[in-house]
This record gives structure tokens, C-alpha cells and sequence, in this order.
């Protein structure tokens, strides 16, 4: 509890009068009974706050409830409620301020609300996590006003409330209420055109204008007495396993964001893709303090089984070892896949990349996806007008002329590498998966 502002002011004025007293009575054109007023003020003032104190005291607190969702996103703005029931029946007035765990920004804190008899008083801020894991949301703090307005006490009302942080989703679930064409095109993905068929059958129709005479079911057409084609789709039983690299490379942030968050997202939208797309996804993380491994499974509660694996995930500050990690994947996934390999190359990784990928490509197909920080491309594109600049320029051009390097390395020996800033790796990566199914490459 401490004094309101009133009780200062009216204490400083108090105070001025005193030191006027003392001056006029030390000239000796005091006056006892103006010193008696004083003093009897001064009294009343002291059993009015102490009374309004005690008043403070014993008033009881409001009940709070807080309306928070049990998912947030990482890194967008979500709205939190707070609401206030009491018994009062004059109106109170209180500042709030909610306890927010750390990792979270936030924004409209602290708040000051009216409390009126017989109403439900309710609030609402914006929260903005900055990582992602579980986050607990103990206790709110409100400031009470006395009756008199002499006191401010601080109270501290607990409400423990808990979250979870995942990744950027709400693009995927956005995606559901469009055609997976049109969510593609919207974001900037580009197809690739058909060579050829399918690998499915998928049925049997009548032949039409544009079908080859491949496509002739034979049997069926003796049958039928009328031309009849087989009609073929994509492949929907294929198996795509991400290989995330949690190690300490991946602790560079381009925005907001880490590129493991980037990458994290990116893996999250292919998901979401290829489960649409009839085919088993699954993931599998090294160089991290928290392995993690989901054998890849078809539908739609895949991908809630994805966000649940990785929204506490962690980057650590341990060394990338692709040996081991490629030694994991040849044990747990027996069946052939699509093997993504989410990292960030940097021009140290050379024969030991090389050997493990080859490795891992005897038994599956292949995919480097490699995060290029965008600093890289600011610096090589930026205009040199001085000595350090020139540094500035030489260095990157030398460090990307490197990984270009091991890129051409990995390409020569039948890796495909895909190199691209972390704001376009999601889409760049669905560009390439749909290439690849749709010419029957993976």
C-alpha cells in the first residue's frame, strides 16, 4: 500500500502552511489560533487516511478469469481477455497489469478500468511470443484505489493459465478453406508441367480426344465393345521423412525469426502439401539436445502429430554430425523416401557431407535444402563506396563462392541442392516436391 497522489498534495500543502506559520511566528505576527487550526487539521487529515487504510484492508479483491487460447502462434499478434467479478457497491476504479512469462512482447499493459455494482468488467491486450515450448501465465497484478482516493494498494490476484507455442501454422489451417491450387499459386509456388502419365491407376473410362493409344485397355475394350483408356494419377503412397539439423548453425535470425523457426515453418507448409497429396510424412532431428523422431503416417492427424513433436523444440549449440545422422535415418526408415535434409551449409562441410549424403542416397532420395542468410545478399548487392565496404563485399562474395563450391560438389556426385533465403524456403521446397512427383522423380 502507498499514498495516492491526493494524500501527497494535501500533506505538501500542509507542509506550506507550516513553514508560513513558523515564518510569521519567528517575526512575531503569529497567531495561536491559526496555529491550533493547523494542528487540528493536520489531525483530522491523519485519522481520516489511517481510517481510509483500514477501509483499504478490507476490501476484498475482484475474481479474475483470463481467456487465453491453449495454442498460440509463434510471432504473431494473439488477443488475451481478462475478466473482473466483484461485489462493490460503489465504483472502483484499478490499474492492471497481467504477468507475462518471458519470451512473450506484449502490448495495451498496463490498463485502467472502471469497476460499476452489478456489472462484469472485462479487458483484453495482445500478446506476441517470441519462441516457441510451454509457457505458464501465473498471476495478475491490479492496483485497488481507497474510498477516499488517500490509498493505492497492490494486490496480486493468482490465475494460473497455460499455453503452447507452435510454430507459424496459421497459414495451414488457413489453407483448408481454399483449393490446395489456389493456396499454391497464392503464396508463389509454380508448378511444374506434366511429362508424360501418372504412375497410379487410378480407373477405367471411355476413350477421349487427347488419349494415347497407351492408354488402351484392351481387354476391357473386347469387353465393352467400345474403346476404353485406363486413366492414371500422381503416386499416393510415397513417404517423405525431414531431416532438421537443430544444431548451433542454425541460431542465425533473418526478421524476427531463427532459421530454425524458418525452417521449422517450411517443413510445416511441404507437410501440409504432400499430406493433401495422399503421401506419409514423418520427421527426425539431430545435432539437438531434444531428439526427436515420427515415423512417417498419411491423413490429416499427421500433421497435428508434427506440431505437437516440434513446437517445444530447440535449437542447441552442438556441431552438426551428418555421419550419425544419416546412420540414424538408414536404421529407423527402412521403406524408400524422400530424405529433406533442412540445414544451413557452410563451406567446412566438404568430404564428410559429401560421404554421408552418398550414403544415404543408395537407399533414398535425396533433397539438401540449404538456408542462405540474407545478409549475404544485402552486402554482395550493396553499392561500395569505401574501405570497408570492399571488405564487407569481398567477404561474402568469398563465402558464397564457397558454399557454391560444396553445392556444385554435392550436385556432381547426384545430391540436388536447393539454396534459398529463409522467407522462401517453403515455397521453394514445394515447388521442387511437386516438380519431382509430377515428372515421377522421387
Amino acid at each position: 500500500m502507498k499514498p495516492s497522489r491526493a494524500l501527497l498534495a494535501l500533506l505538501g500543502v500542509l507542509l506550506a502552511i507550516a513553514i508560513a506559520l513558523g515564518a510569521a511566528e519567528a517575526l512575531d505576527s503569529g497567531s495561536a489560533l491559526l496555529g491550533r487550526l493547523w494542528w487540528g487539521a493536520l489531525c483530522a487529515l491523519v485519522l481520516l487516511a489511517l481510517a481510509d487504510a483500514l477501509w483499504l484492508r478490507r476490501t476484498p479483491s475482484p475474481e479474475l478469469r483470463r481467456q487465453l487460447s491453449g495454442n498460440l502462434p509463434l510471432g504473431r499478434w494473439s488477443e488475451v481477455r481478462l475478466q473482473f467479478h466483484h461485489r462493490y457497491a460503489q465504483p472502483q476504479r484499478i490499474t492492471v497489469f497481467d504477468h507475462l512469462p518471458a519470451g512473450m512482447d506484449f502490448e495495451y499493459l498496463p490498463q485502467t478500468v472502471e469497476l460499476h455494482p452489478g456489472e462484469q468488467t472485462e479487458l483484453g491486450y495482445r500478446v506476441r511470443p517470441l519462441s516457441r515450448g510451454h509457457f505458464v501465465f501465473q498471476r495478475c497484478e491490479i492496483e485497488l484505489s481507497s474510498p477516499l482516493r488517500l490509498w493505492k494498494g497492490r494486490r496480486y490476484l493468482e490465475q494460473r493459465d497455460e499455453t503452447r507455442v507452435y510454430p507459424d501454422f496459421a497459414r495451414l489451417y488457413g489453407a483448408e478453406l481454399m483449393a490446395v491450387d489456389h493456396w499454391l499459386n497464392r503464396i508463389g509456388v509454380r508448378s511444374g508441367q506434366r511429362r508424360g502419365l501418372g504412375l497410379d491407376f487410378h480407373q477405367l473410362r471411355e476413350f477421349r480426344d487427347g488419349d494415347t493409344l497407351r492408354q488402351i485397355d484392351w481387354k476391357a475394350t473386347a469387353r465393352k465393345r467400345t474403346p476404353i483408356a485406363r486413366e492414371y494419377q500422381d503416386e499416393r503412397d510415397q513417404q517423405i521423412l525431414f531431416l532438421l539439423d537443430c544444431g548451433r548453425r542454425m541460431r542465425s535470425h533473418d526478421g524476427d525469426l531463427s532459421h530454425f523457426d524458418h525452417s521449422l515453418n517450411a517443413s510445416l507448409l511441404l507437410a501440409y502439401v504432400a499430406l493433401r497429396q495422399g503421401d506419409a510424412v514423418g520427421l527426425m532431428t539431430f545435432a539437438g539436445d531434444q531428439p526427436r523422431h515420427l515415423p512417417p503416417a498419411k491423413g490429416s492427424a499427421q500433421l497435428t502429430a508434427l506440431l505437437n513433436s516440434v513446437y517445444d523444440l530447440r535449437s542447441s549449440q552442438r556441431p552438426a554430425d551428418f555421419p550419425a545422422a544419416v546412420q540414424a535415418v538408414l536404421t529407423r526408415q527402412r521403406r524408400r523416401a524422400l530424405v529433406v535434409i533442412v540445414t544451413n551449409l557452410r563451406d567446412e562441410d566438404d568430404e564428410e557431407l559429401v560421404a554421408a549424403v552418398k550414403r544415404l542416397g543408395r537407399q533414398h532420395r535425396v533433397l539438401v535444402a540449404s538456408l542462405r542468410e540474407e545478409v549475404l545478399d544485402r552486402l554482395r548487392q550493396a553499392p561500395v563506396e569505401g574501405f570497408e565496404e570492399a571488405l564487407a563485399y569481398c567477404g561474402a562474395v568469398d563465402y558464397l563462392n564457397a558454399r557454391a563450391g560444396l553445392h556444385e560438389k554435392l550436385a556432381a556426385h547426384g545430391v540436388p541442392v536447393l539454396d534459398a533465403r529463409p522467407s522462401q524456403l517453403g515455397p521453394e521446397l514445394i515447388s521442387r516436391y511437386l516438380g519431382w512427383k509430377k515428372a515421377g522423380a522421387l
